[in-house]
C-alpha cells in the first residue's frame, strides 16, 4: 500500500488490502476465502437459476448465466436447452461447488486464525519460500511461476474434458468430442480475428497452447533468478504491493472486456441455443449491447446479461488499475482535493 513516505501510516477498516499487504499468511487466507465466495456463488446461483428455469421458453431467452455454461459443456441439458432426464446432474454440480466453498472457507479461517500470519515465520521451510517481498524479483517470480502452472493445469482439464466427454457444437446442434488442433500458425492468426472463430478444434488448440505456454513459463519462473545486480534499469523500485495489485486489476479488466466483445457476437463458443441471438453494439455515454431478437415483456437474452455485465465490470476494474498504478508511481490523490479546495478558497476571496 502507498505510504507517501510515512512509515507509521494507518488505514481505515474499509482498506482491506492494507491488512494483508506484508503478511503472506493473511494474504493466502484472503485468497482462500475469496475462492470460497466464488464457489458459493456458482453453486447457489446454479440452484437459483434452476428453480426459475422455464422449460417452455428457449434457454437463451431467459436471464441465465450459470445454466448456459453447463449446457455448453454438455452437462445436464440437451441440444435445445431442455433438461435431460431429471435435474440431478445439475443439482450435483451445484452441491459440489457449495461443498467446495465450505472447504475453501475453512481453509481461509485456518490460515487467518490458526496458521502463522506471515509465511516467513513458518516452521515449514517450503512455506517460508512463499513470503512476500514486493521489491524482490526472485520472490515475486517464484510465486508467479506457481500461479502459471495452476492456470496451465486448468487449461489441460478443459482440453481433456472436450476430448473425452465432449462439448456442444452449434454447427451440428449436439454434444461431440473435440480434439485440439495445435497449429501454431492458427494460434498466431487468431490473435487478430478471434471474435470470428468458428472451429471448436481451433478453440481447444488455443487452450492446449496456453497449457503448454503457461506450464513452461511457470517452470521457468520457479527455476530462474535475476542475473546480475537488480538495478533500476531492470525495474528496481518498480515492484510494490500497489503495483502488483494494479496489474492484477488490469489483467482481470482486460479479460472481462474481451469476453464481452466475444460473447456479444460469437455463436461457436456461445451457442444461440443457450445464450440467445447475437447482439447489436450501441453507444451513448459508453458502449452497450442490445438484443436483436424481440422478447416478450421486455425480457433480455442470456447473452445480453452476460455481455453487459462483463463489460462494465471490466471497465471498473480498469479504473481500479489506473487508481492503484498512479498510487504505485507515487501520485498523491489528496493533492487533487487540496487543489480543488484551494480553487474554492480563491474563488471566495475574489468574490469578496
Amino acid at each position: 500500500m502507498q505510504t507517501y513516505g510515512k512509515p507509521d501510516v494507518t488505514y481505515g477498516w474499509w482498506a482491506g488490502n492494507s491488512g494483508v499487504t506484508n503478511r503472506s499468511g493473511k494474504f493466502i487466507a484472503a485468497h482462500a476465502a475469496h475462492t470460497g465466495l466464488i464457489a458459493f456463488w456458482a453453486g447457489a446461483f446454479t440452484l437459483f437459476e434452476l428453480a426459475r428455469f422455464d422449460p417452455t421458453l428457449p434457454m437463451g431467452h431467459q436471464p441465465l448465466i450459470a445454466l448456459p455454461h453447463l449446457a455448453a459443456l454438455g452437462i445436464g441439458f440437451g441440444p435445445n436447452g431442455e433438461i435431460m432426464g431429471d435435474t440431478s446432474t445439475v443439482v450435483a454440480v451445484a452441491v459440489v461447488h457449495l461443498v467446495a466453498s465450505m472447504v475453501y472457507g475453512a481453509g481461509g479461517l485456518l490460515h487467518s486464525l490458526l496458521f502463522t500470519g506471515d509465511m516467513q515465520d513458518s516452521k515449514v521451510p517450503q512455506a517460508r519460500k512463499f513470503k512476500l517481498e514486493w521489491d524482490n524479483p526472485d520472490n515475486q517470480t517464484f510465486i508467479l511461476g506457481h500461479h502459471l502452472i495452476f492456470f496451465g493445469l486448468a487449461n489441460i482439464w478443459f482440453v481433456e474434458w472436450a476430448a473425452n466427454h465432449g462439448i456442444y457444437d452449434a454447427s451440428i446442434e449436439a454434444v461431440r468430442q473435440v480434439q485440439y488442433n495445435l497449429d501454431l500458425s492458427m494460434v498466431w492468426n487468431h490473435q487478430f480475428d478471434f471474435l470470428n472463430i468458428d472451429s471448436l478444434e481451433d478453440v481447444m488448440g488455443g487452450h492446449a497452447f496456453l497449457a503448454f505456454f503457461q506450464i513452461g513459463g511457470g517452470a521457468f519462473h520457479i527455476a530462474t533468478k535475476q542475473i546480475g545486480e537488480y538495478t533500476k534499469f531492470k525495474g528496481s523500485g518498480l515492484l510494490s504491493a500497489e503495483a502488483v495489485l494494479s496489474w492484477s486489476c488490469a489483467g482481470i479488466g482486460w479479460c472481462a472486456i474481451v469476453a464481452a466483445f466475444w460473447c456479444a457476437t460469437n455463436t461457436t463458443v456461445y451457442p444461440e441455443a443457450f445464450f440467445g441471438e447475437p447482439l447489436s453494439l450501441k453507444f451513448s455515454i459508453s458502449p452497450y449491447w442490445i438484443d436483436t431478437a424481440v422478447l416478450p415483456d421486455g425480457a433480455h437474452t442470456s447473452r445480453a446479461w452476460l455481455t453487459n455485465i462483463h463489460y462494465y465490470l471490466g471497465f471498473f476494474f480498469i479504473q481500479g488499475h489506473l487508481w492503484h498504478a498512479l498510487r504505485a508511481m507515487g501520485f498523491d490523490f489528496k493533492r487533487v482535493t487540496s487543489a480543488i479546495g484551494n480553487l474554492d478558497s480563491a474563488s471566495v476571496t475574489l468574490n469578496d
